[in-house]
This record gives C-alpha cells, sequence and structure tokens, in this order.
C-alpha cells in the first residue's frame, strides 16, 4: 500500500511521501526477493483458490504523483497496479478533508496546527464514543510526532463529522490562506485516470469522500461506495475489474454491512489494511476484507528524513 510517492518538495517540508527513488529502489526489492503477481493470476486466484506467489502493488487517494511518477514507473517495468480513487474531488473540485489535514501538517509546525485546532474546539464537537473506540486502535503502523498524531486522531476519528469540515476550514483560513491553489495539482485529472486504466492499470473505489465507514449510517455507506463506483466508471467507460478499497483501513475503520454491500454491488474484491499475506481463505470465504501490508513494512519504504534535502 502506498499513497505519496514523489521527490521531496519545498512548499510542504513535512509531508509524509516515499521518496521515488526509494519507491524505485522497492520495486527492484520486490523483484528480486518475491517477484510481481501478474494481472491475469492475481483475478483468477478468487476463483480457483490457489494463492498466486509475489506482491500486488496498491496506491490510494487518486493522487497526482501517481501518474507523474508511479505510473510512468510501472509502464517502464512492464508491471500493473490498483489505483484506489476517491470520487468527491472531481465531482466538487475540492480537496477532501483527509488531504486538508495533511497539507496542513506538511506546511505548517503540528503542534501550531493542533493549538490552533483546539482553540475552536469545544466539547459538544466532540464524539466521546468514537474517542473511547478509536484512542488506542489508530495509527499504529505511523511514526508520527506527538502533535500530528493527536491532530490526526482528533480531526479524523474524535470530531463529530458535522463540525470536521467547519473546523478545518477555521484551522485552513487561519494558516495556509492561499489554499485554493493547491487543488490545480493535487489529484490525478479525468484524462489521466482513463489512460492509466486503458494501459493495463486497475482503477478503484476509495469512497467518494473518504470517511470512515464504521462512524456512518448504512445508507451513507451505500451512497459512498456506489456513487463513487458509478463516477469511476463513467470516466473508464467500463470497470474490466470491480474493486474497493476501505478509507483509512483496519478492522475498526469497517463493518460487516460494508462487505454485504460490496457483495451485492458485485465488487470483485477489496483491500484492508492488516500486515498479513493472502491466504486461500481470504480468496474464497472473505473477499472483501483482504489483507495488505504498508510500504514502510519493506525495505526502502520508509519516509526519509526530508528537511534534510533542503541542506
Amino acid at each position: 500500500m502506498y499513497h505519496y510517492v514523489r521527490p521531496f518538495d519545498p512548499l510542504f517540508p513535512n509531508l509524509k511521501s516515499l521518496h521515488i527513488d526509494d519507491f524505485r529502489k522497492q520495486l527492484d526489492f520486490f523483484e528480486s526477493e518475491y517477484g510481481f503477481v501478474s494481472k491475469a493470476d492475481f483475478i483468477n486466484s478468487f476463483k480457483s483458490g490457489i494463492v498466486p506467489n509475489g506482491v500486488v502493488l496498491t496506491f490510494d487517494d487518486g493522487l497526482s504523483c501517481h501518474y507523474k511518477y508511479v505510473y510512468k514507473e510501472l509502464k517502464k517495468r512492464d508491471l500493473w497496479g490498483v489505483f484506489y480513487i476517491p470520487t468527491l474531488p472531481f465531482i466538487e473540485q475540492k480537496i477532501i478533508d483527509v488531504h486538508r489535514i495533511h497539507i496542513l501538517l506538511a506546511s505548517n509546525d503540528s503542534r501550531k496546527v493542533y493549538e490552533t485546532i483546539m482553540s475552536y474546539l469545544t466539547d459538544d464537537m466532540l464524539d466521546k464514543k468514537s474517542e473511547n473506540e478509536f484512542r488506542s486502535m489508530v495509527y499504529k503502523l505511523q511514526v508520527n510526532d506527538n502533535y500530528t498524531l493527536l491532530t490526526k486522531k482528533t480531526l479524523n476519528y474524535f470530531i463529530k463529522y458535522e463540525f470536521r469540515e467547519i473546523i478545518i476550514d477555521k484551522v485552513i483560513n487561519k494558516l495556509i490562506p492561499n489554499f485554493e491553489k493547491i487543488l490545480l495539482n493535487y489529484y490525478l485529472t479525468n484524462n489521466q485516470i482513463k489512460e492509466m486504466h486503458d494501459n493495463g492499470m486497475v482503477i478503484g473505489s476509495h469512497t467518494v469522500s473518504h470517511p470512515v465507514l464504521s462512524k456512518i449510517s448504512k445508507n451513507k455507506q451505500f451512497n459512498e461506495i456506489n456513487d463513487s463506483f458509478n463516477y469511476l466508471e463513467k470516466i473508464v467507460d467500463e470497470f474490466d475489474i470491480k474493486t474497493f478499497c476501505y478509507p483509512y483501513g483496519g478492522f475498526h475503520s469497517f463493518d460487516d454491512n460494508c462487505e454485504i454491500i460490496l457483495d451485492s454491488l458485485k465488487c470483485s474484491f477489496s483491500f484492508n489494511v492488516e500486515q498479513r499475506d493472502i491466504e486461500k481463505n481470504d480468496l474464497l470465504n472473505r473477499k472483501q476484507a483482504l489483507p495488505r501490508y504498508d510500504c514502510n513494512q519493506f525495505q526502502f519504504g520508509q519516509v526519509r528524513e526530508l528537511k534534510k534535502e533542503l541542506i
């Protein structure tokens, strides 16, 4: 699983991204140690129950770097990948909240971001049930300083969704006054998505707005998943493979109803985040919650100390 894959950007000195050079090194490492699963073998495994040997590459969030760097590198190597895309940025021409949080933290001191949030936040805006439920369950695989961790937990899990956008708007208006310009180059374009699909990449749904699905109603779960599939299918003309990936990931981030919805929509398979290999039982009995590793669990997959590159 990958998110940001790109060179260092002085506009976002704190961005938690995998450097493109390290991505190339990791691809070399995977080729040497494990090999890559062909798309045909992976798709056939859900019928045969035969677990294919090798690596499947997945990329979340529909980021522009996935075309500029990742897709071009995969194409060079005759590899394929699965790209999971939230569709709100294309529908409403806006950056989704989870990425606005990333941008705040990437361009500001994390303590300043957190203290600004807390200056606007009141107790009635917090969901105490979610706070108790998620406090110790999230961001275990990430390396974050304390204020980054507090910021992510507060805005992604603890706050009630009806207040989330309001608070983020206020913090951005204070800390990043020219924020609107960032949208221009943040996400893939429709044409890029179509080109990637037509050249062997798999395009999958990552919901509309990237919510924690376990925090929203069954009706909203359905709309988030179904509407995203519908929008993406218009871009690619027709899915050759219908696939989904849970925002945030981990069993705390979705529930049984999500898997029922995905089955009803004839989704071929879905990815969770769980640090283990896919097994036969996953392929045959729980294809809507396949495990996958974060790239940082393998050699060359860790975020560099990016600030050092300014020297």
